[in-house]
């Protein structure tokens, strides 16, 4: 048992999976082993996806800067700071002085690229305070996990294993 919930714990840590991948995982795990408990899958899958929001936070944008003049990854590290900038921009320019509240929809919205590691990578390049955008991003973790969940029962990824519509 403790290996599935490693499982979707370390599938919550992968960027673009996140929470938005280890969610629906979570009901189909549920399908073929219905001792799995949803309440505590959820737990386990937001702290992997929040797990790595400081070290993003912190270290992201300064390695992203060393990198993307090196041969191999320069390439790919560009990416990711034109993706932040360009994230951090239309947020910047969308929200004004509602950074916070436009961070969070950013991050609870369920499309692929705005999860935890895009906004915190947005949020270090907007130079937003470290407390309030982790707050943000925790929020945003919490409506993306509700409207995944949501999703999930309503639309019957669980009735196909098996599990009752809520």
């Amino acid at each position: 048992m403790f290996s599935r919930y490693l499982i979707l714990f370390l599938t919550a840590m992968v960027p673009l999976i996140e929470l938005r991948g280890a969610l629906p995982a979570l009901y189909v795990m549920k399908g073929f082993y219905p001792e799995t408990n949803l309440l505590l899958g959820y737990v386990i899958i937001a702290i992997g996806n929040m797990l790595p929001v400081p070290f993003i936070f912190f270290f992201a944008r300064k390695v992203l800067e060393w990198g993307k003049d090196k041969p191999v990854i320069g390439k790919f590290f560009t990416f990711c700071l034109e993706k932040g900038h360009k994230g951090g921009e239309k947020l910047q320019a969308k929200a004004g002085r509602g950074l916070f509240v436009a961070l969070m929809l950013f991050v609870g919205i369920p499309l692929p690229g705005t999860g935890a590691w895009t906004g915190t990578l947005a949020a270090s390049l907007l130079d937003m305070k470290f407390k309030d955008s982790v707050l943000a991003v925790v929020c945003g973790v919490a409506l993306a996990g509700a409207i995944i969940g949501l999703c999930c029962t309503v639309l019957g990824l669980g009735a196909w294993f098996g599990i009752p519509a809520a």
